[in-house]
């Protein structure tokens, strides 16, 4: 299995998750994406990695967006022929105690998915305003992506790796927050089962938010243009047997 963490300024967060990531699962590979952090989290994780052959690193040469991270470390597992692949945020909202039961019902789902808003979820530390546009953000993927799920806005998710290889990675929209509402949309459409399971969504440990207005307009315009592709019934996925699926 593959845990990838996207980094970005996560220096303190890092050096506690990573450890706390490989004692609950000793198997795993813990893959770090930093967008060269001037705190030194890409150094702080080379020098994990060097004590450490579970973990692994790439540095890329700037911020270049949530969304290209996250799809480097699918992209990644695929390449390296990993089972599952997780990913999660690196500041502990995500707390990684929810990957075991994420991991077993894998057996039954293509996509697990940590669930902030199905019954037994929740969110702590949330000003009013920012639950408000969360839940909106929902509405608006459910209802023009079709998604059935409740929580379309969360990174913390488990992927069957061998279903993400029809995805056409080509045809990506998202660079930033949107991707997650885009991949969910793009799993259905290859026919990927969902899974929800309740986690409670805490406050960052270390540092600051990096969601901000222009994000989320952004993940707005996004979902509107990923629901006229739908409309229009455009190809999502890659050439099966040389016929375009649509």
């Amino acid at each position: 299995m593959l845990v990838t963490l996207c980094t970005y300024n996560e220096y303190e967060n890092i050096q506690l998750l990573i450890p706390e990531i490989l004692e609950l699962l000793p198997q795993a590979t813990v893959l770090v994406i930093d967008d060269n952090s001037p705190d030194q989290t890409g150094k702080l994780a080379d020098e994990m990695a060097a004590a450490d052959d579970r973990i692994r690193t790439i540095h890329r040469s700037g911020k270049l967006g949530l969304g290209t991270a996250i799809v480097l470390g699918l992209r990644y597992a695929i390449e390296h022929d990993f089972e599952f692949v997780v990913n999660l945020d690196a500041d502990f909202s995500h707390n990684p105690r929810y990957i075991p039961p994420m991991v077993e019902c894998m057996d039954r789902c293509d996509v697990a998915i940590a669930s902030r808003y199905m019954p037994g979820g929740g969110v702590a530390g949330w000003t009013a305003s920012r639950m408000l546009m969360s839940k909106l953000i929902n509405v608006w993927a459910r209802l023009l992506l079709g998604l059935t799920t409740a929580d379309n806005s969360g990174s913390f998710r488990c992927f069957r790796v061998d279903r993400l290889r029809r995805i056409d990675w080509s045809r990506i929209l998202a660079k930033g927050y949107a991707f997650q509402e885009e991949i969910l949309y793009r799993c259905r459409r290859a026919g990927c089962r969902f899974e929800e399971v309740p986690i409670v969504f805490e406050d960052r440990r270390f540092g600051q938010t990096k969601i901000s207005l222009n994000e989320c307009l952004s993940a707005v315009w996004i979902i509107f243009r990923l629901g006229i592709q739908r409309a229009l019934r455009r190809p999502v996925l890659l050439p099966d047997n040389g016929a375009p699926l649509a």
